[in-house]
C-alpha cells in the first residue's frame, strides 16, 4: 500500500538588524541542503504558528523573539528533494539571547549578511521573504 503524501507546514523568522543585515543559516539537510535560509522549522501537531516560530528560534539559535508581523507565505515545493511545505514567514525581533548554532547537524553555519550583498544560493522561502520585505517596507538599498 502506497503512503499518501501531504504538504507540511514550516515557519520562518525574518530577522533584520538596524544596519539592514539579515540573519541566515546554511542548511545541512534537505530540502535545499547547501543553501542559505532564514531560520525556522516545522510546526508540530496542534501548535500555533506563532508558538512554533518562537520555539524553533529558541531551539536552533538560543534567542527569544517578539513577532512584529506576518511577512509572507511561501509555497516551498522542491520536487528533487520530494518536499512540499507551506511556509509562513514572520518578521521578528530578537529580545533576549545571543545567537548560537544549537543544531550543528542541521545547520552548518549562521551568519549576518547585508541585504545588498547576499549569497547566490538562497532557499525558495528566503527569496520569497526578502522580496516580501522589500515590497512591504519599500526598502531601497544603496549599492
Amino acid at each position: 500500500m502506497m503512503q499518501e503524501k501531504y504538504p507540511r507546514v514550516g515557519v520562518g523568522g525574518f530577522i533584520i538588524d538596524s544596519e539592514n543585515n539579515i540573519l541566515l543559516q546554511l542548511r545541512n539537510k534537505p530540502p535545499e541542503a547547501g543553501y542559505w535560509s532564514i531560520p525556522g522549522g516545522k510546526v508540530e501537531f496542534m501548535e500555533k504558528l506563532e508558538d512554533a516560530i518562537t520555539r524553533e528560534l529558541k531551539e536552533e539559535l538560543g534567542i527569544n523573539v517578539r513577532i512584529e508581523d506576518m511577512l509572507c507565505v511561501t509555497n516551498h515545493i522542491v520536487p528533487t528533494d520530494n518536499a512540499h511545505w507551506v511556509a509562513p514567514t514572520f518578521l521578528v525581533e530578537i529580545i533576549r539571547g545571543e545567537i548560537r548554532n544549537l543544531e550543528p547537524d542541521a545547520i552548518r553555519q549562521v551568519q549576518w549578511f547585508p541585504l545588498n550583498n547576499l549569497p547566490d544560493n538562497l532557499t525558495i522561502t528566503t527569496c520569497s521573504a526578502i522580496e516580501a520585505y522589500f515590497k512591504k517596507f519599500g526598502v531601497v538599498l544603496a549599492k
